[in-house]
């Protein structure tokens, strides 16, 4: 059922696109243009207890207040030290309650590619315990594979929420 999905024009072309192409750890990874908001230096966060791990704390992005993830925690990655190429990748995810505007915590941003759809396979299929709805494609550019995340997906709603009630 999957390769027919793959195969279908109009689901490939739906995820063409421009992608901001980013590394956590030694893989890349990809995320639609349109959901960057904006790319900041890391700068002071200041943590809110009873928070899951992943949820680096929260920032004053220009008067609002705003959650910051940390996605190689999110994603199961080791802890890494910040360096100076680390940044947060400001992204706007649209959820059941509507829009949220939250910080992504990357360890160095690359490029923006053009993907055609053509590019752009399915997630392959690692079981049923293994969940990779997250995952929006997988993008071939060369020799190399980025895994294109659907950033509205990265988080449950229910995570969302949590979060949200945490930087209120």
């Amino acid at each position: 059922m999957t390769e027919m999905v793959a195969n279908r024009p109009e689901v490939a072309q739906s995820r063409a696109g421009k992608y901001l192409t980013f590394r956590l750890g030694e893989e890349e990874f990809g995320l639609e243009i349109l959901k960057v908001q904006e790319i900041i230096q890391l700068q002071s966060i200041t943590r809110v207890p009873r928070t899951p791990d992943f949820v680096r704390g929260v920032i004053n992005l220009r008067g609002k207040v705003i959650p910051v993830v940390d996605l190689r925690l999110k994603f199961g990655l080791d802890r890494a030290e910040d360096t100076e190429r680390t940044c947060i990748v400001v992204v706007q995810i649209r959820h059941a309650d509507g829009m949220v505007v939250m910080g992504t915590i990357i360890d160095e941003v690359r490029e923006v590619l053009d993907i055609p759809g053509a590019s752009i396979e399915d997630a392959p299929s690692f079981g049923a315990s293994i969940e990779t709805e997250f995952i929006l494609g997988m993008g071939k550019i060369g020799q190399s594979v980025k895994i294109l995340l659907d950033i509205d997906k990265v988080l449950s709603g229910k995570e969302i929420q949590h979060i949200q009630a945490a930087s209120a």
